[in-house]
């Protein structure tokens, strides 16, 4: 598997699984059509049609695309860390029962671990493999 060269700061997050800034983030209020894949590794992790506004400063998202996203018990015994399935890269966190959708889950996501591929984009599933 191909890693993409990350920046010092996207490596904070991904690798060392710090938090970027509430409200800092790319994707916070994006709503273009298209897909999220792992910055990492280009895994797709998520559709345009999952993310909602949730207002925490984050982008959230309530369903991931089936088999991407890896839940794992966070270290300080009570939140549930997400990575991704293919490379481990850390995305953020995710929770439920807070109703802010019918789906009842949302995926809060560091944009700095996530890249936009536009549906209208030339991007292959082949070249997001790649």
């Amino acid at each position: 598997m191909k890693l993409n060269n990350l920046s010092e700061e996207e490596k904070e997050v991904v690798i060392n699984k710090k938090t970027e800034k509430p409200f800092s983030g790319e994707y916070d209020d994006f709503f273009k059509k298209g897909m999220f894949v792992c910055r990492q590794c280009n895994n797709p992790l998520y559709s345009s049609d999952a993310k909602f506004r949730s207002g925490c400063g984050w982008p959230s998202f309530d369903e991931e695309i089936k088999g991407s996203v890896k839940r794992i018990p966070d270290e300080d015994g009570f939140r549930t860390e997400i990575v991704c399935s293919r490379c481990g890269a850390h995305l953020g966190h995710v929770f439920e029962g807070e109703k802010f959708t019918e789906k009842d889950t949302r995926h809060c996501v560091n944009s700095l671990s996530i890249k936009f591929v536009p549906e209208e984009s030339a991007f292959s599933s082949r070249q997001l493999d790649s």
